[in-house]
């Protein structure tokens, strides 16, 4: 007997859904594999390919990593507090049905054996190095770690190993500090320019970053609906940086 399509099983399910239901298994493997084995009460590797769509299992993939690191990333100070788990749900859409069912996949996470790099190792590997989709959940990272007003020396240290492993050099982490861990970043530092970029590079660099980090196009990479508040925030940071900063080019320029 054949196994129904995908269709039949996710038709309408959110992401939510098809991660706490088990959605019939996870053949990923890895940390990941294993974490959605464990919540699910059965052992990972059985048959999720069969019920999953090849995109769906990408964004159960980025939704664990996101729930992973952000578990490991919250107790990186030794303190789980409830603003961490406040902020997380202030940017992800969860149902008032599943948080409690959402809140032990993250508690669950927080206490797996396996650290937190496993995971990062195992994103990187399936969305690959500095992919706009990791600069986006490394601004959700950024987001719980400041949401109880500071960011603790070891949370800064979490931060930059995970960037590391995503691909970011010791500059490309300063530029991502420079834009996620206050929301008073300059206009040049959100789109990567120089304070006296001229208009021409400006609208070109704007051009890619708003490509790069438009919601339709991360959902396109793998990222879940229901993480679009957090990109969508994303965008409106970038294209407010581009009209302040093409408003001064066009000022010098005149």
């Amino acid at each position: 007997m054949h196994s129904p399509p995908a269709s039949r099983y996710t038709h309408n399910m959110t992401i939510w859904g098809i991660i706490i239901g088990g959605a019939a298994g996870f053949a990923m493997g890895g940390p990941i594999g294993a974490l959605l084995g464990a919540a699910a009460g059965h052992v990972a590797g059985r048959g999720l390919q069969q019920a999953l769509a090849p995109e769906q299992t990408r964004n159960v993939a980025f939704t664990v990593a996101v729930i992973a690191l952000s578990a490991k990333m919250a107790r990186a100070d030794g303190v789980v507090t409830r603003a961490e788990i406040d902020a997380f749900r202030s940017r992800v859409d969860i149902p008032e049905k599943d948080i409690a069912q959402v809140a032990r996949f993250w508690d669950l996470a927080r206490q797996t054996a396996d650290g937190f790099d496993a995971y990062a190792r195992q994103t990187v590997a399936l969305f690959g190095e500095r992919a706009p989709i990791l600069e986006q959940l490394l601004d959700l990272l950024f987001f719980i770690a400041r949401s109880d007003k500071e960011i603790a020396p070891s949370e800064w240290a979490y931060l930059r190993e995970v960037a590391e492993i995503f691909g970011y050099d010791d500059a490309a982490f300063e530029r991502l500090s420079e834009i996620y861990a206050t929301d008073d970043a300059k206009p040049h530092q959100i789109l990567g320019l120089e304070k006296d970029a001229t208009s021409d590079a400006i609208k070109t660099r704007w051009k890619q970053l708003a490509r790069d980090h438009h919601p339709d196009h991360l959902i396109a990479k793998g990222m879940p609906a229901e993480f679009i508040e957090a990109a969508t925030d994303r965008l409106a940071r970038i294209n407010r940086a581009y009209d302040l900063m093409m408003q001064a080019a066009k000022e010098r320029e005149g």
